[in-house]
């Protein structure tokens, strides 16, 4: 964590941000003080400024730059940003690389819609299903990244930030193979899993020579510390929340490829899976292809008998499995997409934005993370498969939590490991998944022994 040099430095925006009035600069300067956004910036930004750093702990990146500040000025054509001692790895013969300054503003133009125009709530009912997924289209309209111009094509691929070698190019190899079939990646924007099919999907778009290739990253405050975004992002958009990033990924998908993860990916493909066991979402084209390389496959032997396990064997007609065999995936993918835009074209739904699917108001409440919450929690097979989906998934975003956001650390520290409460059968699952993530190495990247931040104990 040590850095040799720090930089002082003022950067202005380029290509988002700088055509702003007089009065729009003064709204947005003043509301980053008022409600309190100034603060989470500055903690998204010294994420954005170090990425590439192999840690995800929160406390050790904000304890190793405590004297990092950075301040939102005005100026007669905009804004710009005034940064003191910024990470060196940020920088390039003194300057601020191109990537790093365009997340950074990508960072402050959400935030900021996010506190002003989504907080309103004149204008979008958070407290209704409606109202949240119009808060989630007009933050990725604002962030400009839905294309009414282009034919369904956007790959989600989901899986683990702390992954193996060959898995890791494994990722890259899946990725070339959608990238020559024409298709752009989007991901959570981190490390390992996140930034593998980008890199891989650059490749495959370069000899295809496809133009204007897209990039598209995903992340919300809570984990953006832990997961800054990969210089292969080249669209970055900030969520307020895990449950309206989660309803993001969906509505946006044209397709899911699920690589080996841990509990940040068993948390989506549980709210994946909850929301497609919905009936009204029964004729939902979707793709969903769990792969990996051979090395991966008792993992998803796993994971499938987990699924199955909590929410019967008729999940199992939602997903593919796939190991060892990125081509395979590149032509599933493909045959799946072109399902995907004829249902689209006959249905006269968006190719950009799938309205049409219905995510039911439990998966996008967000929930507040804490002892009690978590105590409150009851996971149980006497539950309707899509009521416990929520439960499962609400679960194991806790562990994320306790495992790499700044506040949930804290928690842990304070007052123990949270308390899972599960029923006998399905205890031993629940177990078994959770135990293998961690001697897989998949709970953090740190190379010191896990330390779980939960306990599971039967109802």
């Amino acid at each position: 964590m040590a850095q040799k040099h720090k930089y002082d430095v003022e950067v202005g925006p380029r290509g988002t941000l700088e055509l702003l009035s007089q009065r729009e600069v003064a709204a947005l300067t003043s509301s980053a003080h008022e409600h309190q956004l100034l603060d989470l910036f500055r903690r998204c930004a010294l994420a954005v400024l170090n990425t590439g750093s192999e840690s995800d702990d929160a406390l050790a990146i904000f304890a190793a730059h405590a004297d990092f500040s950075i301040e939102i000025a005005k100026r007669t054509r905009g804004v710009k940003l005034i940064i003191r001692n910024a990470p060196a790895s940020a920088f390039v013969e003194g300057r601020m690389i191109e990537g790093i300054r365009q997340h950074l503003f990508a960072v402050l133009r959400d935030l900021v819609y996010i506190g002003t125009d989504v907080a309103n709530r004149e204008r979008f009912d958070l407290a209704s299903s409606d109202g949240i997924t119009d808060a989630v289209f007009h933050i990725l309209k604002h962030a400009r990244v839905l294309n009414p111009d282009l034919v369904p094509n956007l790959v989600v691929c989901w899986g683990g930030h702390s992954i193996s070698r060959t898995e890791y190019d494994y990722t890259k190899e899946v990725g070339y193979q959608l990238g020559l079939r024409g298709l752009d990646i989007c991901t959570g924007c981190g490390p390992g899993a996140m930034k593998g099919p980008m890199k891989g999907a650059a490749v495959g778009h370069a000899k295809q020579r496809v133009r204007d290739p897209r990039y598209l990253g995903l992340s919300e405050p809570g984990i953006i510390a832990a997961e800054p975004p990969n210089p292969m992002v080249s669209h970055l958009v900030v969520l307020p929340d895990i449950e309206k990033r989660l309803e993001a990924f969906l509505r946006m998908a044209h397709g899911i490829v699920v690589f080996p993860g841990g509990v940040g990916t068993a948390e989506e493909i549980l709210y994946l899976l909850g929301v497609l066991l919905d009936p009204r979402n029964e004729a939902q084209q979707l793709p969903i292809i769990f792969t990996g390389p051979e090395e991966s496959a008792g993992y998803f032997r796993e994971l499938d008998a987990f699924l199955c396990l909590a929410l019967g064997e008729q999940i199992r007609e939602r997903y593919h499995i796939v190991v060892g065999d990125a081509a395979a995936v590149g032509r599933r993918m493909g045959d799946g997409i072109r399902k995907v835009r004829r249902q689209r074209r006959t249905l006269g739904d968006a190719y950009y934005f799938n309205w049409l699917l219905e995510v039911p108001l439990d998966h996008q409440r967000p929930f507040q993370v804490n002892h009690e919450s978590v105590a409150a929690l009851r996971l149980s097979r006497d539950l309707p498969p899509h009521e416990l989906a929520v439960a499962l998934r609400r679960a194991f975003s806790a562990i994320v939590t306790g495992n790499v956001k700044d506040h949930g650390i804290r928690l842990i520290q304070a007052h123990g490991p949270f308390e899972l409460h599960s029923d006998a059968r399905l205890l031993e699952g629940l177990e078994r998944l959770l135990r293998q993530f961690v001697l897989q190495g998949r709970m953090k990247l740190a190379s010191v022994a896990y330390e779980p931040c939960y306990r599971v104990v039967p109802i």
